[in-house]
Protein backbone atom coordinates (compact mmCIF):
# COMPACT_ATOMS: atom_id res chain seq x y z
CA UNK A 1 0.00 0.00 0.00
CA UNK A 2 1.91 3.20 -0.76
CA UNK A 3 1.03 6.76 -0.40
CA UNK A 4 3.36 9.68 0.58
CA UNK A 5 3.16 9.41 4.33
CA UNK A 6 4.71 6.25 6.07
CA UNK A 7 2.39 7.02 9.16
CA UNK A 8 -0.82 6.53 7.08
CA UNK A 9 0.00 3.90 4.78
CA UNK A 10 1.38 1.77 8.00
CA UNK A 11 -2.11 3.02 9.72
CA UNK A 12 -3.86 1.23 6.85
CA UNK A 13 -1.71 -1.84 6.28
CA UNK A 14 -2.37 -2.24 10.59
CA UNK A 15 -5.61 -3.39 9.64
CA UNK A 16 -5.79 -5.20 6.58
CA UNK A 17 -3.36 -8.21 7.21
CA UNK A 18 -0.75 -9.43 4.15
CA UNK A 19 -0.01 -5.75 2.94
CA UNK A 20 2.95 -3.58 3.45
CA UNK A 21 3.43 0.43 3.84
CA UNK A 22 5.67 1.12 0.77
CA UNK A 23 6.42 5.40 0.87
CA UNK A 24 5.75 6.76 -3.19
CA UNK A 25 4.37 9.72 -4.39
CA UNK A 26 3.33 9.48 -8.27
CA UNK A 27 5.50 12.47 -9.10
CA UNK A 28 8.98 11.13 -7.65
CA UNK A 29 11.22 8.47 -8.68
CA UNK A 30 8.64 5.75 -8.79
CA UNK A 31 10.90 3.70 -11.22
CA UNK A 32 12.75 3.27 -7.86
CA UNK A 33 9.84 2.03 -5.97
CA UNK A 34 9.02 -0.66 -8.63
CA UNK A 35 12.50 -2.30 -9.03
CA UNK A 36 12.90 -2.41 -5.15
CA UNK A 37 8.97 -4.34 -4.68
CA UNK A 38 8.61 -5.21 -8.25
CA UNK A 39 4.32 -5.91 -7.65
CA UNK A 40 2.44 -8.16 -10.32
CA UNK A 41 0.63 -5.34 -10.51
CA UNK A 42 0.34 -1.23 -10.20
CA UNK A 43 -3.20 0.21 -9.51
CA UNK A 44 -3.15 4.36 -9.87
CA UNK A 45 -5.99 5.49 -7.28
CA UNK A 46 -4.08 8.71 -6.56
CA UNK A 47 -5.67 11.34 -8.84
CA UNK A 48 -6.25 13.82 -10.28
CA UNK A 49 -5.46 12.95 -13.28
CA UNK A 50 -6.74 15.76 -14.98
CA UNK A 51 -2.90 17.49 -16.32
CA UNK A 52 -1.25 14.49 -15.55
CA UNK A 53 1.15 13.11 -17.54
CA UNK A 54 2.19 9.25 -18.00
CA UNK A 55 5.10 8.99 -15.99
CA UNK A 56 3.80 6.33 -13.65
CA UNK A 57 2.37 3.99 -16.66
CA UNK A 58 5.40 4.41 -18.28
CA UNK A 59 7.60 3.09 -15.56
CA UNK A 60 5.47 0.44 -14.97
CA UNK A 61 5.67 -0.57 -18.93
CA UNK A 62 9.30 -0.34 -18.68
CA UNK A 63 9.48 -2.20 -15.08
CA UNK A 64 7.37 -4.82 -17.22
CA UNK A 65 4.45 -4.47 -14.46
CA UNK A 66 1.37 -4.21 -15.23
CA UNK A 67 -0.04 -0.90 -14.47
CA UNK A 68 -4.48 -0.15 -13.72
CA UNK A 69 -6.24 3.12 -12.74
CA UNK A 70 -9.35 4.58 -11.75
CA UNK A 71 -8.64 7.63 -14.18
CA UNK A 72 -11.48 9.55 -15.00
CA UNK A 73 -9.30 12.15 -16.94
CA UNK A 74 -10.55 12.56 -20.43
CA UNK A 75 -7.01 13.31 -21.85
CA UNK A 76 -5.54 11.02 -19.92
CA UNK A 77 -7.72 8.02 -20.48
CA UNK A 78 -8.77 8.88 -24.23
CA UNK A 79 -4.63 9.12 -24.79
CA UNK A 80 -3.31 6.36 -23.34
CA UNK A 81 -2.48 4.44 -26.07
CA UNK A 82 -0.12 6.66 -27.06
CA UNK A 83 2.21 4.78 -24.71
CA UNK A 84 0.97 1.40 -26.41
CA UNK A 85 4.57 1.00 -27.50
CA UNK A 86 6.23 0.94 -24.50
CA UNK A 87 3.77 -1.20 -23.03
CA UNK A 88 4.27 -3.96 -25.79
CA UNK A 89 7.77 -3.67 -25.40
CA UNK A 90 7.70 -4.23 -21.72
CA UNK A 91 5.34 -7.52 -21.98
CA UNK A 92 2.43 -6.03 -19.83
CA UNK A 93 -1.12 -4.69 -19.72
CA UNK A 94 -1.47 -0.89 -19.17
CA UNK A 95 -5.01 -0.21 -18.58
CA UNK A 96 -6.13 3.64 -18.03
CA UNK A 97 -9.82 3.99 -16.83
CA UNK A 98 -11.01 1.47 -14.93
CA UNK A 99 -13.93 3.11 -13.17
CA UNK A 100 -17.48 4.19 -13.19
CA UNK A 101 -16.71 5.66 -16.58
CA UNK A 102 -15.57 4.59 -19.41
CA UNK A 103 -15.09 1.13 -18.03
CA UNK A 104 -18.77 0.56 -16.21
CA UNK A 105 -20.61 3.01 -18.67
CA UNK A 106 -18.68 1.82 -21.83
CA UNK A 107 -19.85 -1.36 -20.84
CA UNK A 108 -23.40 -0.33 -20.35
CA UNK A 109 -23.74 1.40 -23.43
CA UNK A 110 -22.58 -1.56 -25.46
CA UNK A 111 -25.61 -3.17 -23.95
CA UNK A 112 -27.95 -0.96 -24.57
CA UNK A 113 -26.81 -0.62 -28.19
CA UNK A 114 -27.10 -4.43 -28.89
CA UNK A 115 -29.15 -4.97 -31.83
CA UNK A 116 -29.81 -1.60 -33.03
CA UNK A 117 -28.77 -0.61 -36.63
CA UNK A 118 -27.55 2.99 -35.43
CA UNK A 119 -26.89 4.87 -32.26
CA UNK A 120 -28.11 8.66 -32.56
CA UNK A 121 -27.34 9.60 -28.93
CA UNK A 122 -26.69 8.67 -25.39
CA UNK A 123 -26.83 10.23 -22.15
CA UNK A 124 -24.79 9.12 -18.90
CA UNK A 125 -25.65 10.63 -15.53
CA UNK A 126 -24.19 10.18 -12.21
CA UNK A 127 -25.51 11.44 -9.07
CA UNK A 128 -23.54 10.63 -6.04
CA UNK A 129 -24.21 10.52 -2.47
CA UNK A 130 -21.65 13.47 -0.47
CA UNK A 131 -19.52 11.00 1.18
CA UNK A 132 -18.85 9.72 -2.43
CA UNK A 133 -16.92 13.39 -3.79
CA UNK A 134 -15.13 14.35 -0.05
CA UNK A 135 -11.46 13.80 -1.22
CA UNK A 136 -9.12 16.96 -2.28
CA UNK A 137 -8.51 14.73 -5.84
CA UNK A 138 -11.88 14.44 -6.64
CA UNK A 139 -12.66 18.46 -5.92
CA UNK A 140 -9.42 19.08 -7.77
CA UNK A 141 -10.72 16.89 -11.02
CA UNK A 142 -13.84 19.08 -10.78
CA UNK A 143 -12.66 22.21 -10.50
CA UNK A 144 -9.93 21.83 -13.34
CA UNK A 145 -13.02 21.75 -15.65
CA UNK A 146 -15.82 24.02 -14.08
CA UNK A 147 -16.82 26.54 -16.63
CA UNK A 148 -14.22 25.67 -19.14
CA UNK A 149 -14.69 24.66 -22.70
CA UNK A 150 -15.66 21.24 -23.00
CA UNK A 151 -15.41 19.67 -26.62
CA UNK A 152 -18.47 17.39 -27.55
CA UNK A 153 -19.61 15.82 -30.52
CA UNK A 154 -23.19 16.65 -31.46
CA UNK A 155 -25.22 17.50 -34.39
CA UNK A 156 -22.59 15.18 -36.38
CA UNK A 157 -19.65 17.20 -35.75
CA UNK A 158 -17.46 18.32 -33.00
CA UNK A 159 -18.55 21.48 -31.03
CA UNK A 160 -18.19 23.32 -27.57
CA UNK A 161 -20.24 23.03 -24.32
CA UNK A 162 -19.29 24.34 -20.96
CA UNK A 163 -18.32 22.81 -17.60
CA UNK A 164 -20.61 22.40 -15.29
CA UNK A 165 -23.01 24.35 -17.25
CA UNK A 166 -26.34 22.73 -19.23
CA UNK A 167 -27.62 22.22 -15.99
CA UNK A 168 -30.86 19.51 -15.96
CA UNK A 169 -32.91 18.07 -12.75
CA UNK A 170 -32.76 14.31 -13.35
CA UNK A 171 -35.01 11.01 -11.90
CA UNK A 172 -33.61 7.68 -11.22
CA UNK A 173 -36.21 5.14 -11.36
CA UNK A 174 -35.61 1.30 -10.56
CA UNK A 175 -38.72 -1.15 -9.60
CA UNK A 176 -39.16 -1.80 -6.16
CA UNK A 177 -37.04 1.40 -4.73
CA UNK A 178 -37.63 4.70 -3.86
CA UNK A 179 -37.38 7.19 -6.25
CA UNK A 180 -34.58 9.47 -6.28
CA UNK A 181 -36.15 12.34 -7.92
CA UNK A 182 -34.82 16.03 -8.71
CA UNK A 183 -31.28 16.03 -8.40
CA UNK A 184 -29.32 18.50 -9.88
CA UNK A 185 -26.72 17.67 -12.42
CA UNK A 186 -24.24 19.63 -14.87
CA UNK A 187 -21.86 18.54 -17.77
CA UNK A 188 -18.87 17.09 -16.89
CA UNK A 189 -15.58 16.43 -18.96
CA UNK A 190 -14.50 12.41 -18.65
CA UNK A 191 -13.05 10.16 -21.49
CA UNK A 192 -16.73 9.10 -22.71
CA UNK A 193 -17.41 12.69 -24.79
CA UNK A 194 -14.12 11.06 -26.87
CA UNK A 195 -14.65 7.45 -26.49
CA UNK A 196 -17.99 6.65 -27.16
CA UNK A 197 -18.99 8.28 -30.33
CA UNK A 198 -16.34 5.73 -32.19
CA UNK A 199 -17.49 2.74 -30.06
CA UNK A 200 -21.24 2.49 -30.97
CA UNK A 201 -22.57 2.28 -34.91
CA UNK A 202 -23.73 5.37 -35.88
CA UNK A 203 -21.61 7.59 -34.16
CA UNK A 204 -23.67 9.07 -31.65
CA UNK A 205 -23.58 12.14 -30.01
CA UNK A 206 -22.61 11.92 -26.50
CA UNK A 207 -23.31 14.04 -23.04
CA UNK A 208 -22.43 13.12 -19.27
CA UNK A 209 -23.48 14.72 -16.58
CA UNK A 210 -22.90 14.66 -12.94
CA UNK A 211 -23.90 15.90 -9.45
CA UNK A 212 -23.82 15.33 -6.09
CA UNK A 213 -27.13 14.49 -3.85
CA UNK A 214 -26.76 18.04 -1.77
CA UNK A 215 -28.30 20.83 -4.72
CA UNK A 216 -25.92 23.57 -2.85
CA UNK A 217 -22.87 21.68 -3.87
CA UNK A 218 -23.94 20.98 -7.58
CA UNK A 219 -25.69 24.72 -7.79
CA UNK A 220 -23.06 26.70 -6.20
CA UNK A 221 -20.43 24.99 -8.70
CA UNK A 222 -22.99 26.01 -11.77
CA UNK A 223 -23.59 29.46 -9.90
CA UNK A 224 -18.96 29.20 -10.39
CA UNK A 225 -18.99 28.49 -13.41
CA UNK A 226 -20.42 31.52 -15.03
CA UNK A 227 -17.82 33.95 -13.78
CA UNK A 228 -14.81 31.41 -15.37
CA UNK A 229 -16.83 31.09 -18.37
CA UNK A 230 -17.13 35.00 -18.98
CA UNK A 231 -13.99 36.31 -17.50
CA UNK A 232 -11.81 33.76 -18.65
CA UNK A 233 -10.65 32.82 -15.24
CA UNK A 234 -7.55 30.22 -15.49
CA UNK A 235 -8.89 26.53 -14.03
CA UNK A 236 -10.14 26.44 -10.33
CA UNK A 237 -7.90 23.19 -9.31
CA UNK A 238 -5.56 25.04 -6.72
CA UNK A 239 -8.89 26.13 -4.56
CA UNK A 240 -9.41 22.05 -4.33
CA UNK A 241 -8.19 22.45 -0.73
CA UNK A 242 -11.41 24.51 0.29
CA UNK A 243 -13.90 21.93 -0.88
CA UNK A 244 -13.66 18.95 1.54
CA UNK A 245 -14.09 21.14 4.82
CA UNK A 246 -17.27 22.67 2.98
CA UNK A 247 -18.91 19.13 2.10
CA UNK A 248 -18.15 17.86 5.71
CA UNK A 249 -19.97 20.92 6.96
CA UNK A 250 -23.12 20.17 4.57
CA UNK A 251 -22.81 16.13 5.57
CA UNK A 252 -25.61 16.13 7.81
CA UNK A 253 -27.92 17.57 4.38
CA UNK A 254 -26.70 14.33 2.28
CA UNK A 255 -28.54 11.02 2.19
CA UNK A 256 -26.70 7.38 1.49
CA UNK A 257 -28.37 6.53 -1.86
CA UNK A 258 -26.07 7.25 -5.20
CA UNK A 259 -27.73 6.43 -9.12
CA UNK A 260 -26.31 5.80 -12.59
CA UNK A 261 -28.01 6.14 -15.76
CA UNK A 262 -27.52 5.09 -19.32
CA UNK A 263 -29.73 6.40 -21.88
CA UNK A 264 -29.49 5.66 -25.26
CA UNK A 265 -31.57 6.77 -28.57
CA UNK A 266 -31.03 4.75 -31.90
CA UNK A 267 -32.79 3.05 -34.90
CA UNK A 268 -33.32 -0.27 -35.20
CA UNK A 269 -35.34 -1.58 -38.80
CA UNK A 270 -36.20 2.60 -39.47
CA UNK A 271 -37.91 3.20 -35.82
CA UNK A 272 -36.72 4.78 -33.27
CA UNK A 273 -36.31 3.26 -29.65
CA UNK A 274 -34.86 4.41 -26.30
CA UNK A 275 -33.10 2.39 -24.04
CA UNK A 276 -32.68 3.18 -20.16
CA UNK A 277 -29.70 1.67 -17.87
CA UNK A 278 -30.44 2.62 -14.04
CA UNK A 279 -28.72 1.76 -10.98
CA UNK A 280 -29.38 2.89 -7.59
CA UNK A 281 -27.14 2.69 -4.96
CA UNK A 282 -28.04 2.81 -1.26
CA UNK A 283 -26.42 2.62 2.51
CA UNK A 284 -23.59 4.09 1.36
CA UNK A 285 -21.95 1.63 -1.16
CA UNK A 286 -22.67 4.39 -3.98
CA UNK A 287 -18.68 5.21 -3.24
CA UNK A 288 -17.94 1.54 -3.83
CA UNK A 289 -18.94 1.48 -7.66
CA UNK A 290 -15.98 2.88 -9.24
CA UNK A 291 -14.12 0.38 -7.97
CA UNK A 292 -15.75 -2.87 -9.34
CA UNK A 293 -14.36 -1.87 -13.07
CA UNK A 294 -10.88 -2.15 -11.43
CA UNK A 295 -11.35 -5.49 -9.23
CA UNK A 296 -12.51 -7.26 -12.71
CA UNK A 297 -9.59 -5.85 -14.74
CA UNK A 298 -7.46 -6.95 -11.96
CA UNK A 299 -8.24 -10.20 -11.84
CA UNK A 300 -7.72 -10.50 -15.56
CA UNK A 301 -4.58 -9.10 -15.71
CA UNK A 302 -3.00 -11.38 -12.99
CA UNK A 303 -5.04 -14.50 -14.05
CA UNK A 304 -3.02 -13.24 -17.73
CA UNK A 305 -6.16 -13.05 -19.76
CA UNK A 306 -5.44 -9.26 -21.02
CA UNK A 307 -2.66 -9.40 -23.71
CA UNK A 308 -0.01 -6.95 -24.02
CA UNK A 309 -0.66 -3.14 -25.07
CA UNK A 310 -2.08 0.15 -23.78
CA UNK A 311 -5.88 1.14 -23.71
CA UNK A 312 -8.85 2.37 -22.21
CA UNK A 313 -11.01 0.18 -20.45
CA UNK A 314 -14.01 1.35 -22.33
CA UNK A 315 -14.20 -1.90 -24.47
CA UNK A 316 -12.69 -4.20 -22.02
CA UNK A 317 -15.62 -5.80 -19.95
CA UNK A 318 -19.11 -6.88 -20.48
CA UNK A 319 -22.13 -5.72 -17.79
CA UNK A 320 -23.06 -9.63 -16.80
CA UNK A 321 -19.24 -9.46 -15.62
CA UNK A 322 -20.46 -6.74 -12.61
CA UNK A 323 -23.28 -8.90 -11.99
CA UNK A 324 -21.50 -10.67 -9.10
CA UNK A 325 -19.90 -7.36 -7.57
CA UNK A 326 -23.62 -5.89 -7.72
CA UNK A 327 -24.75 -8.62 -5.66
CA UNK A 328 -22.66 -8.22 -2.61
CA UNK A 329 -23.92 -4.30 -2.17
CA UNK A 330 -26.85 -2.87 -1.91
CA UNK A 331 -27.29 -1.92 -5.58
CA UNK A 332 -30.21 -2.38 -7.75
CA UNK A 333 -30.18 -1.92 -11.66
CA UNK A 334 -32.76 -2.52 -14.46
CA UNK A 335 -33.23 -1.74 -18.31
CA UNK A 336 -36.09 -0.56 -20.03
CA UNK A 337 -37.24 -0.19 -23.49
CA UNK A 338 -39.70 2.55 -25.04
CA UNK A 339 -40.60 2.89 -28.47
CA UNK A 340 -39.77 6.26 -29.75
CA UNK A 341 -42.81 8.28 -31.64
CA UNK A 342 -42.07 8.62 -35.01
CA UNK A 343 -39.93 12.14 -36.21
CA UNK A 344 -41.90 15.50 -35.74
CA UNK A 345 -42.70 16.14 -39.74
CA UNK A 346 -43.95 12.36 -40.43
CA UNK A 347 -46.55 12.79 -37.43
CA UNK A 348 -48.18 15.72 -39.00
CA UNK A 349 -47.92 14.95 -42.14
CA UNK A 350 -48.96 11.43 -41.84
CA UNK A 351 -49.60 9.45 -44.85
CA UNK A 352 -48.60 12.09 -46.97
CA UNK A 353 -44.57 12.05 -45.42
CA UNK A 354 -44.16 8.63 -48.03
CA UNK A 355 -44.99 10.78 -51.19
CA UNK A 356 -41.73 13.22 -50.22
CA UNK A 357 -38.97 13.67 -52.30
CA UNK A 358 -36.46 10.90 -50.43
CA UNK A 359 -33.88 13.85 -49.78
CA UNK A 360 -36.69 15.74 -47.86
CA UNK A 361 -38.21 12.61 -45.83
CA UNK A 362 -34.43 11.78 -45.45
CA UNK A 363 -33.64 15.71 -43.86
CA UNK A 364 -36.47 15.24 -41.49
CA UNK A 365 -35.81 11.84 -40.11
CA UNK A 366 -34.88 13.06 -36.89
CA UNK A 367 -34.00 10.82 -33.74
CA UNK A 368 -32.25 12.00 -31.16
CA UNK A 369 -29.60 13.90 -33.17
CA UNK A 370 -28.50 14.76 -36.69
CA UNK A 371 -26.61 17.17 -38.40
CA UNK A 372 -26.66 18.40 -42.07
CA UNK A 373 -24.56 20.67 -44.16
CA UNK A 374 -24.07 23.02 -47.13
CA UNK A 375 -23.87 26.13 -49.00
CA UNK A 376 -26.81 28.90 -48.76
CA UNK A 377 -27.09 32.25 -50.51
CA UNK A 378 -27.89 34.99 -48.20
CA UNK A 379 -29.91 38.11 -48.91
CA UNK A 380 -31.13 41.13 -46.10
CA UNK A 381 -33.10 43.80 -46.15
CA UNK A 382 -31.63 47.48 -46.07
CA UNK A 383 -33.60 49.88 -44.60
CA UNK A 384 -33.13 50.61 -40.80
CA UNK A 385 -35.88 48.74 -39.48
CA UNK A 386 -35.44 45.66 -41.55
CA UNK A 387 -31.54 45.45 -40.10
CA UNK A 388 -32.23 45.60 -36.69
CA UNK A 389 -35.24 43.35 -36.25
CA UNK A 390 -32.53 40.88 -38.73
CA UNK A 391 -29.79 41.72 -36.02
CA UNK A 392 -32.52 41.26 -32.93
CA UNK A 393 -33.24 37.74 -34.56
CA UNK A 394 -30.09 37.15 -35.03
CA UNK A 395 -30.18 35.99 -38.54
CA UNK A 396 -26.81 35.85 -40.57
CA UNK A 397 -25.73 38.50 -42.73
CA UNK A 398 -26.08 38.91 -46.39
CA UNK A 399 -23.35 36.74 -48.80
CA UNK A 400 -22.66 33.40 -49.63
CA UNK A 401 -22.05 30.93 -46.87
CA UNK A 402 -21.34 27.56 -45.81
CA UNK A 403 -24.19 26.03 -43.87
CA UNK A 404 -24.51 23.66 -40.76
CA UNK A 405 -27.86 22.87 -39.24
CA UNK A 406 -27.82 20.49 -35.96
CA UNK A 407 -30.68 18.69 -35.16
CA UNK A 408 -31.64 17.54 -31.86
CA UNK A 409 -35.15 15.78 -30.69
CA UNK A 410 -35.98 15.43 -26.98
CA UNK A 411 -40.10 14.68 -25.86
CA UNK A 412 -41.00 15.77 -29.67
CA UNK A 413 -39.65 18.68 -29.80
CA UNK A 414 -36.81 19.77 -32.29
CA UNK A 415 -34.18 22.25 -31.83
CA UNK A 416 -32.68 23.33 -35.15
CA UNK A 417 -29.15 24.75 -34.97
CA UNK A 418 -28.33 26.81 -38.04
CA UNK A 419 -25.02 27.94 -38.43
CA UNK A 420 -23.68 30.33 -41.53
CA UNK A 421 -20.29 30.04 -40.77
CA UNK A 422 -19.79 31.85 -37.75
CA UNK A 423 -23.59 33.08 -37.26
CA UNK A 424 -25.76 31.21 -35.43
CA UNK A 425 -29.35 31.26 -34.59
CA UNK A 426 -31.73 28.57 -33.19
CA UNK A 427 -35.34 27.50 -33.06
CA UNK A 428 -37.40 25.12 -32.03
CA UNK A 429 -40.20 23.09 -33.69
CA UNK A 430 -42.88 21.23 -31.91
CA UNK A 431 -46.64 20.02 -33.01
CA UNK A 432 -49.93 21.72 -32.22
CA UNK A 433 -53.04 20.36 -33.84
CA UNK A 434 -51.77 19.35 -36.78
CA UNK A 435 -49.63 22.24 -37.25
CA UNK A 436 -46.06 22.81 -37.06
CA UNK A 437 -45.01 25.34 -34.56
CA UNK A 438 -42.13 27.14 -34.81
CA UNK A 439 -40.81 29.24 -31.32
CA UNK A 440 -37.95 32.47 -31.29
CA UNK A 441 -37.79 33.17 -28.09
CA UNK A 442 -40.75 34.55 -27.24
CA UNK A 443 -42.48 34.63 -30.65
CA UNK A 444 -43.98 31.44 -31.72
CA UNK A 445 -45.51 31.06 -35.69
CA UNK A 446 -48.02 28.42 -36.63
CA UNK A 447 -47.41 26.28 -40.24
CA UNK A 448 -49.42 24.37 -42.15
CA UNK A 449 -47.37 21.84 -44.20
CA UNK A 450 -48.40 22.08 -47.75
CA UNK A 451 -46.94 18.61 -49.14
CA UNK A 452 -46.98 16.63 -52.46
CA UNK A 453 -44.74 14.26 -54.23
CA UNK A 454 -42.22 17.75 -55.33
CA UNK A 455 -41.24 18.73 -51.42
CA UNK A 456 -43.32 20.86 -49.21
CA UNK A 457 -44.23 24.49 -48.37
CA UNK A 458 -44.84 26.11 -44.74
CA UNK A 459 -47.76 28.36 -45.25
CA UNK A 460 -48.02 30.73 -41.98
CA UNK A 461 -51.36 30.53 -40.17
CA UNK A 462 -50.98 32.42 -36.71
CA UNK A 463 -48.58 33.62 -34.48
CA UNK A 464 -48.04 35.04 -31.08
CA UNK A 465 -45.59 36.74 -28.34
CA UNK A 466 -45.86 35.30 -24.81
CA UNK A 467 -48.76 33.11 -25.62
CA UNK A 468 -50.91 36.32 -26.06
CA UNK A 469 -52.21 35.69 -30.67
CA UNK A 470 -51.52 38.83 -32.75
CA UNK A 471 -52.94 39.61 -35.50
CA UNK A 472 -51.98 37.82 -38.77
CA UNK A 473 -52.03 40.80 -40.63
CA UNK A 474 -48.81 42.10 -39.07
CA UNK A 475 -47.87 38.93 -38.65
CA UNK A 476 -44.08 38.39 -40.86
CA UNK A 477 -44.73 36.91 -44.20
CA UNK A 478 -42.80 33.52 -45.22
CA UNK A 479 -43.67 30.97 -47.92
CA UNK A 480 -40.79 28.67 -46.86
CA UNK A 481 -40.09 25.73 -49.70
CA UNK A 482 -38.15 22.57 -49.67
CA UNK A 483 -37.57 20.28 -52.50
CA UNK A 484 -35.10 17.82 -54.18
CA UNK A 485 -32.99 18.92 -57.28
CA UNK A 486 -30.25 16.81 -58.35
CA UNK A 487 -30.31 14.05 -54.86
CA UNK A 488 -29.75 17.53 -52.71
CA UNK A 489 -32.34 18.73 -50.34
CA UNK A 490 -33.10 22.41 -51.16
CA UNK A 491 -34.46 25.09 -49.74
CA UNK A 492 -35.82 28.28 -50.04
CA UNK A 493 -36.27 30.44 -46.73
CA UNK A 494 -37.97 34.18 -47.35
CA UNK A 495 -38.98 36.54 -44.23
CA UNK A 496 -41.14 39.86 -45.29
CA UNK A 497 -42.70 41.95 -43.00
CA UNK A 498 -45.50 44.17 -43.98
CA UNK A 499 -44.37 47.98 -43.95
CA UNK A 500 -40.92 46.97 -43.86
CA UNK A 501 -40.12 44.37 -46.24
CA UNK A 502 -37.41 42.10 -46.53
CA UNK A 503 -36.20 40.91 -43.18
CA UNK A 504 -34.06 37.93 -44.26
CA UNK A 505 -33.85 35.46 -47.64
CA UNK A 506 -32.22 32.71 -47.75
CA UNK A 507 -31.86 29.80 -49.93
CA UNK A 508 -29.13 26.80 -50.59
CA UNK A 509 -29.02 23.04 -49.78
CA UNK A 510 -28.05 20.67 -47.29
CA UNK A 511 -26.54 17.18 -47.31
CA UNK A 512 -27.14 14.92 -44.02
CA UNK A 513 -23.86 13.88 -42.24
CA UNK A 514 -23.07 10.51 -42.01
Amino acid sequence: MAGRSAEKAAAFCAGLAGTTPVVADRNDDIGRVLAEYHPDLLIDAAGPFQGSGYHVPLACARASVPYLDLADARAFVAGIASIDDAAREGGVAVIAGASSVPALSGAVARHLADGLDAVRAVEISISASNRATSGASVAAAILSYVGRPLSLWRGRRWTKGWGWQELRRGTFAVDGKPVLDGRWLALADVPDHDLMPDMLAGRPAVTFRAGTDIALQTLGLWLLSWPVRWLKIPPLGRLAFLIPPLQRLTRPLGSDRSAMRVTLRGLKHGRGLERRWTLLAEDGDGPEIPTLATALLAEAILDGKLPPGARDAGRLLDLQQFEPLFASLSVRHQTVEIALPPPLYERVLASRYASLPPAVSDLHRICADGGASGEAIVKRGRNIAARFIAWTMRFPPAGKRPLHVAFTESGGVETWTREFGCHRFTSCLSEHKGQIVERFGPLRFRFDLVSDHEGLEMQMRGWSCLSVPLPLTLAPQSRAREWQEDGRFWFDVPITLPLVGVIVHYTGWLAPEI
